[in-house]
């Protein structure tokens, strides 16, 4: 399985504007990496494949979110350059087997260890399922299994999020739908960059 992507990507990131700043001005190296239960493609650092505006957009939502301790005080959206390089791209089907043996493996290991297994959740009741505790402990599961089992380690994860409402009556298109990208070695991140407004 080839899984070397041939071109960089754009990629963008919400955060605070002093975040934005340390890393443009070169005080910081990388942004930070996230390493919540929750995150859907595993620890990394995430981006919006070729979306600026959603990054923003979701900037400026982690304002009103209760649910976390708020570090986003002046929302903004960072530019940068991805090599994805050796990535786990569910967006081809030929990865999926590879997710579900890193679930079978999950729950073979939860089993043995008398553990329930991670769920995903709804933020609220009919809510979307943002809380993704499961889709991450899969997708850690097949990491650590690549490097138990001496396999190259992938440099990034990449996959289509649908989140939203439909665009129009009995649409299948959501407006807040992207395809998101965890990038797990930050040398695969070339270069940051301004977003001209």
């Amino acid at each position: 399985m080839d899984s070397k992507q041939p071109a960089f990507v754009l990629g963008f990131h919400g955060c605070d504007r002093s975040v934005a700043e340390d890393i443009l001005s070169g005080l910081c190296g990388h942004l930070s990496s996230s390493q919540n239960e929750y995150d859907w493609l595993g620890h990394g650092i995430y981006f919006w494949e070729n979306s600026p505006t959603r990054a923003l957009a979701y900037a400026q939502q982690q304002i009103s979110r209760k649910r976390r301790k708020n570090k986003i005080k002046d929302p903004a959206a960072i530019g940068a350059i991805l090599d994805l390089g050796y990535c786990l791209n569910l967006l081809d089907s030929q990865y999926v087997p590879v997710i579900q043996a890193g679930y079978q493996a999950l729950r073979d290991w939860t089993t043995e260890l008398g553990k329930p297994m991670p769920l995903n959740q709804p933020v609220a009741d009919g809510g979307a399922t943002l809380l993704r505790e499961l889709d991450c402990a899969v997708i850690d599961m097949v990491h650590a299994t690549r490097v138990r089992c001496g396999l190259p380690c992938f440099d990034s994860v990449r996959a289509a999020f649908v989140e939203g409402k439909p665009v129009y009556d009995t649409a299948e298109f959501y407006d807040k739908t992207h395809i998101q990208i965890c990038v797990r070695d930050p040398s695969k991140i070339t270069g940051y960059f301004r977003i001209i407004p």
